[in-house]
């Protein structure tokens, strides 16, 4: 393909992405496309630690701390990785992710969300595919597009990471994103994703379980709970009156350190926004799911996670939102420092 044609198409999939974003900023009040990285972005890395955390743009940021590498793996929303050795200066992006044009995401899917585990050796990618050539629904004006999340497998973690299990793993006629690993108190692995808003105009947050080898799920995905469950989102119906939102996104498990299980996740509070914390009384997965009545960041910051420093401290990883020189809405990872020690979460935003 010419350097031309490469060109037209860049442009004719940035006008697709934008018109369908406006679209959906017009009906509900929020953006519901992430970004994809810039062009200047796909650029060769020059394999020097010489970009700070503050001058990437990256939606959904996951970090990995791999103790058997010393570094710090960047990962989330466009498919790229970038790695640290102090979490202020980053190399990359890399681009670490091989796909089979055969399977249901086709050869270049949108990659949102992607996060790393490391796990008896082998490293696992949990992210949202989106192939926008397959449309599975039609819902109040909104076309609904092949989107669900799928674990993807590495030796190490720079990859490449491929498929390596069941061609699906979660129901085909429905749009599910935001996928995370966790391990229940009975000892076996679940994926805990969202239900997207896009189709039941109430979000959910569910989990599936999966195989030994995560090379697939078992079972009925369940509902843990739903975006109407929240008593701090907030938007405006279509009748103009104030009410929860509808959208879940970014859920992320954690114990804190008296053992109580908790789940972070994300929603707007008008338009900014905004993330949420949960906690189980049961102490697993099937709660029942008690929301906190704050959000627990400043606004503006969501779809964190958890991890720890090589010297043992807790951090959030976010991305805010913020205007571009050229008036766009840009994403920015931000880190906040945790404190688990407790009963409760504490996020130090000062």
């Amino acid at each position: 393909m010419n350097k031309a044609l490469l060109i037209i198409s860049s442009l004719i999939i940035s006008t697709l992405i934008m018109a369908f974003s406006s679209f959906a900023m017009a009906t509900t009040g929020v953006s519901t496309l992430p970004e994809q990285p810039d062009e200047d972005q796909f650029a060769r890395p020059s394999g020097a630690f010489d970009k700070p955390l503050e001058s990437i743009r990256l939606s959904d940021p996951a970090i990995l701390a791999d103790k058997k590498t010393q570094m710090y793996y960047m990962t989330g929303t466009g498919g790229m990785l970038w790695r640290s050795k102090d979490l202020r200066m980053w190399d990359g992006p890399y681009r670490v992710t091989e796909f089979d044009s055969n399977s249901w995401m086709g050869a270049r899917p949108m990659i949102w969300a992607a996060e790393l585990h490391q796990i008896d050796g082998k490293y696992y990618y949990f992210a949202t595919f989106t192939n926008r050539e397959v449309k599975i629904d039609t819902v109040r004006g909104n076309v609904i597009e092949r989107r669900a999340c799928q674990v993807l497998q590495a030796d190490n973690p720079m990859g490449p990471y491929r498929a390596f299990g069941d061609s699906i793993y979660l129901p085909a006629n429905r749009p599910t994103l935001d996928g995370t690993f966790w391990r229940d108190t009975d000892g076996k692995p679940y994926m805990v994703f969202c239900g997207e808003w896009l189709q039941n105009w109430n979000g959910t947050i569910e989990k599936i379980e999966l195989k030994s080898d995560f090379s697939g799920t078992i079972g009925d995905p369940h509902v843990l709970f739903r975006a109407s469950d929240s008593p701090w989102s907030r938007e405006k119906d279509e009748n103009g009156q104030v009410t929860w939102n509808k959208v879940t996104d970014g859920p992320w498990l954690f114990r804190t350190g008296t053992g109580r299980l908790g789940m972070l996740w994300t929603s707007w509070v008008y338009s900014d926004y905004t993330q949420g914390v949960a906690y189980s009384e049961s102490g697993t997965l099937d709660g029942p799911w008690i929301q906190e009545a704050n959000p627990i960041t400043p606004p503006n910051y969501g779809h964190s996670m958890l991890f720890q420093r090589f010297d043992g401290q807790w951090m959030m990883s976010v991305h805010s939102h913020a205007k571009d020189s050229r008036g766009r809405t840009v994403r920015i990872p931000h880190l906040f420092e945790v404190d688990l020690s407790g009963d409760k979460i504490i996020v130090k935003t000062q």
